[in-house]
């Protein structure tokens, strides 16, 4: 029975492969106007947030009596990588992080658990507590976000103009989630007089209950009267302020107006909890997600469309400002890299041309649009969209998916020379060597393969590239010897008669070289493990980078003041810096956050947690150079300017964000040690002049009024400290009393001391406090003051007080080499302290790390398939140990450029130096092959050595010119330009090495010698 021949039955219904090809063709182009458009690719944020509150609490009864059972009960979490929490004074919040390997499908159920876990447990907090609140929406991106400022109207009138906007825009179809930013609350304020409420004898607490009582909504009844109901209402609720400042209060037997012990006035929470502004000016802002899966320049084009219409219908005094504009940055970044594939296919095409001739060349270049027409068809139907990471694969691919159709054609050509009819001589590919091309293939997508198994934020940031690479090899493999066969006997000529062609110089040269090596096959093999032993010993030069910054133009000021400041603090040292950027020609606008971090507008944003202490500036300039130029004199400003505050101006991060990429974690059991051991290695740190902007991110502690209560006295006169308590709080910080209805808004309505009594210590020892029979004491007749401190924040990770020490990096040295270089000195410190006190790595460092180990668990895996592959194709031990010498020979090449160039070495290139591995074993398959083929048609083993490596030099050299030289457009990419730089050195250097090192190897393992009989010969051409 014959055997299946695909090449031949490609022949046989040429009218339907044909029919294919044109199918492809158009559901490609199809397929690739539907793709989606993306900067970056999405990735799962493995963080939950979890906020919890006991008001009145201090830290430490916050840190103990919530905190910490939190933590504890998630320590029963299975899939928990760690927790970290900020704990102040009667607030708690937990960050509860997954472990890297924990699948994107399975978190939204953890969080579910997560929450069923808190249920559990509230039952054990104090009656005092307030409940949970759950953020598993921490890795929401606003794409879009709009500004709003107002010259005339109200923050309350623009905010109402705002959100029906904001309604208008969530009517969008592509329209995901949309939040308004920036909004004040609106209050009222009833500021008492505390000199007038000790003089009419009355108590706060009095008036506040009978506003509250008469403000309530309770239900009045309802009248069965015969066949109807009739409803009953009782009037009385508040309307408005003028409402308030209307009433008559009788308060045991006194009579009086509101406005006699308090002043009513309608205005905004004083302070702030947060503020929003665009280019100095007060603004609110309207955050626009899009849903999953949508196309966001059709949604982007749409907003647009739609905001035109807004803008034009906006009054004379309200304006809107674009910020964040991820479509036009999406459009911008695919653009460029569409541009860069171009390239690379042009950069294909012209190695195919002048390699190959004008008519093959012209068969190979048909098969590439064919591969990439069909690989996005299958991007279509797996929903992977075009982005940084896909489009960079398509590159990569290029110069790899060629590889197949050039041996095919090539292979053809050499079967037409020796007369073959153009059928036979296309079918013969099939037999010859397309499972030995399908090996090579296979081998090669398996060396992406910890791409395609790595589980953590930076492998599912990278995962596209293993499905690009890994579907455009296997469709070229199928492209080769169903198409191309097709393709070749359609425009390749028929009368090739074969000559026999003199070598040129090049060819001579590589002769004498391949002879000298199989001569002395003893010492090429020693040169070559010399070789490879300078590379291993020359990787300690390379610097280690996780991933680079970005290429967008923001710059980012990060600010954080010390913990005890007041909004007030923060805001007064914001606006310095913003009068700054008014006078700056480079920027174009800026948007600022005072008390909490910039939304998410990008993936990879780092959010920091929110407080009144910090704040967040988002330059937006017009090109790298003006950012650079920016950030610069911003770092110089920082020194110069803002001495005591924590000014870190930095670039947007790709990938998983860090923060500062040099840190260092303090753990201890108790808190002052670690902040004294934080303290001490920061200056350890500081003797490093490469390193700039040591923090540590709590450390200073906060004044402190203590009240000691004569508990006895208090109780003689029939005073609690919860009376006390709730007086202090009453004056200083307001209390709700009740709750105004205004449309669909509750306004509060607070009781609070006027502003003189709010802002001095001095209120303290001026209170009155009333009693039960209408008269007041003071408040220092019953208790005594002392001053103390107390730290205003307690961070922990894992359930101890956790100090960070942060650094910035004022060169272009890498994290890693100023760990390296600090290690001894850390290490030393760290020796010194206590055993309780625990020193870690943080940082770059560690997020390398972390995503580095799972690749070094699946390489092994990636080795086996290797190892069965090749021993399927080779069924021979001594064979298959030759193909995988091959293997690590690109790292000299690695290492060659690498070095040089001062190119780091980052996660994306490490993924490029493992695919490596299986280009150089797929070429050394391919010549072993060829050596085990030409034996077995009776050349002697010499001969079959120099034959099949002198047939085989010329595709693996053309594969690899097309390979490395394909890469050349994205060598100048941020991202791309480490692997680029890799993956071209170590083709380039592995595969020259490989046509000599491999036949060197062959003969030493099967004793191969130089016979007298044996002479040199030509290419074989059978």
């Amino acid at each position: 029975m014959k055997k299946f021949n695909l090449s031949d039955w490609a022949l046989k219904h040429r009218s339907f492969v044909w029919f294919l090809l044109i199918v492809s063709m158009i559901a490609g182009a199809i397929s690739y106007a539907n793709l989606g458009r993306e900067e970056d690719p999405n990735f799962t944020i493995k963080v939950m947030v979890i906020g919890a509150a006991l008001p009145g609490a201090t830290v430490e009864e916050t840190l103990k009596q919530v905190t910490t059972r939190i933590e504890t009960k998630l320590e029963e979490l299975d899939e928990l990588d760690f927790t970290r929490s900020v704990t102040s004074a009667g607030q708690s919040i937990v960050y509860v992080e997954l472990l890297p390997t924990t699948r994107s499908a399975d978190v939204p159920e953890i969080w579910k658990r997560v929450r069923h876990m808190m249920s559990d447990i509230e039952p054990d907090f104090p009656q005092e507590f307030a409940g949970f609140q759950f953020n598993d929406d921490f890795g929401d991106v606003f794409g879009n976000i709009y500004a709003f400022t107002a010259d005339g109207f109200t923050p309350r009138e623009l905010r109402d103009r705002v959100d029906a906007i904001r309604k208008r825009v969530a009517a969008l179809d592509a329209a995901g989630k949309t939040v308004l930013l920036g909004e004040q609350e609106e209050e009222i304020h009833l500021e008492f007089s505390a000199e007038r409420l000790a003089a009419l004898g009355l108590s706060q607490q009095q008036v506040m209950t009978t506003l509250a009582t008469q403000n309530a909504i309770s239900p009045s009844g309802v009248i069965q009267s015969g066949p109807e109901r009739v409803l009953i209402r009782v009037g009385g609720q508040f309307s408005d302020a003028s409402a308030l400042e209307a009433v008559n209060l009788r308060v045991g037997e006194r009579f009086f107006n509101l406005t006699d012990v308090a002043s009513v006035r309608r205005g905004y929470k004083d302070p702030p909890d947060s503020l929003f502004r665009y280019n100095g000016k007060p603004a609110i802002g309207l955050q626009i997600g899009m849903r999953e899966g949508e196309n966001i320049l059709q949604f982007g084009a749409e907003l647009d469309a739609l905001m035109e219409e807004v803008a034009a219908d906006l009054p004379v005094g309200i304006e809107m400002a674009k910020i964040a504009d991820q479509p036009h940055v999406v459009d911008h970044a695919v653009g460029h890299f569409v541009q860069a594939l171009a390239e690379a296919v042009i950069i294909v095409l012209l190695v195919s041309f002048i390699s190959l001739g004008v008519r093959a060349g012209f068969v190979v270049t048909l098969t590439i649009p064919l591969v990439l027409a069909i690989t996005f068809v299958i991007l279509d139907v797996y929903g992977i969209t075009l982005q940084r990471i896909s489009l960079g694969a398509l590159i990569i691919a290029l110069g790899l998916l060629v590889d197949d159709a050039m041996i095919a054609i090539e292979t053809m050509i050499s079967r037409l020379e020796l007369g073959e009819t153009l059928e036979n001589a296309a079918s013969y590919a099939w037999t010859s060597i397309a499972f030995p091309m399908l090996t090579g293939t296979l081998v090669t997508v398996a060396g992406f393969i910890p791409i395609g198994l790595n589980s953590s934020a930076a492998g599912e940031f990278t995962f596209s590239l293993f499905v690009v690479i890994a579907v455009s090899l296997l469709i070229s493999w199928i492209v080769a010897v169903l198409f191309a066969p097709l393709l070749g006997v359609t425009f390749l000529s028929s009368r090739m008669a074969h000559h026999e062609h003199k070598a040129g110089w090049l060819r001579r040269r590589f002769h004498g070289l391949l002879l000298w090596a199989m001569d002395f096959k003893w010492t090429t093999i020693g040169v070559t493990l010399l070789l490879f032993a300078i590379a291993v010993f020359g990787m300690r030069f390379v610097e280690q980078q996780f991933f680079p910054t970005s290429d967008r133009t923001e710059v980012i000021i990060d600010v954080n003041e010390r913990q005890n400041a007041s909004i007030a603090k923060t805001r007064a040292d914001m606006d310095r810096l913003e009068a700054y950027l008014a006078n700056d020609d480079d920027v174009l606008f800026w948007s600022s956050y005072v008390g909490s971090g910039a939304p998410r507008f990008v993936l990879s944003m780092d959010v920091p947690t929110p407080g009144v202490h910090m704040g967040q500036i988002i330059i937006q300039t017009p090109d790298l150079a003006a950012r650079d130029r920016i950030k610069a004199r911003l770092n110089e400003l920082a020194d110069t300017e803002f001495a005591g505050v924590d000014l870190y101006v930095k670039n947007l991060e790709i990938g998983p964000p860090v923060g500062k990429p040099v840190q260092y974690r303090v753990s201890a059991p108790d808190a002052d040690a670690a902040r004294d051991a934080a303290s001490g290695l920061a200056a350890v740190l500081a003797t490093e002049p490469r390193l700039s902007d040591i923090s540590l991110d709590w450390n200073e502690p906060a004044r402190v009024v203590r009240l000691d209560v004569d508990q006895d006295q208090a109780r003689q006169l029939g005073v609690s400290s919860a009376d006390i308590a709730d007086s202090l709080s009453v004056l200083f910080s307001g209390k709700t009393v009740t709750q105004l209805r205004d449309d669909i808004y509750l306004i509060d309505v607070i009781a609070r001391g006027a502003d003189t009594d709010r802002e001095s210590l001095d209120s303290i020892r001026n209170l009155q406090l009333p009693m039960g029979d209408g008269q007041s004491i003071p408040l220092t007749a019953l208790v005594g003051l002392h001053y103390d401190t107390e730290q205003p924040l307690i961070l922990q990770r894992d359930g101890l007080p956790t100090v960070t020490v942060k650094a910035a990096i004022a060169g272009k040295d890498q994290p890693a080499t100023l760990v390296s270089a600090l290690a001894d000195q850390v290490a030393e410190y760290a020796a010194s302290l206590p055993p309780s006190v625990h020193v870690e790595v943080g940082g770059t460092v560690e997020s390398s790390a972390d995503s580095q180990a799972p690749i070094a668990a699946v390489v092994p895996v990636m080795l086996l398939i290797m190892a069965v592959l090749v021993m399927a194709q080779m069924q021979s031990f001594r064979l298959s140990l030759i193909v995988f010498a091959a293997a690590p020979l690109g790292l000299i090449g690695v290492v060659a450029v690498l070095v040089p160039f001062g190119v780091p070495m980052g996660f994306v290139a490490i993924l490029g130096i493992l695919a490596l591995i299986g280009i150089l074993i797929r070429n050394s398959v391919i010549l072993v092959h060829e050596i085990e083929v030409l034996l077995e048609k009776g050349r002697s083993k010499w001969d079959a050595v120099f034959e099949a490596s002198d047939s085989r030099a010329r595709p693996i050299l053309l594969t690899a010119a097309a390979a490395s030289l394909a890469l050349i457009p994205i060598s100048r990419q941020v991202f791309w330009g480490p692997m680029a730089f890799a993956m071209m050195g170590g083709i380039i250097a592995g595969t020259l090495i490989t046509l000599v090192f491999v036949p060197a190897l062959y003969c030493a393992v099967f004793n191969v010698h130089r016979s007298s009989k044996d002479r040199r010969p030509q290419r074989a051409v059978t």
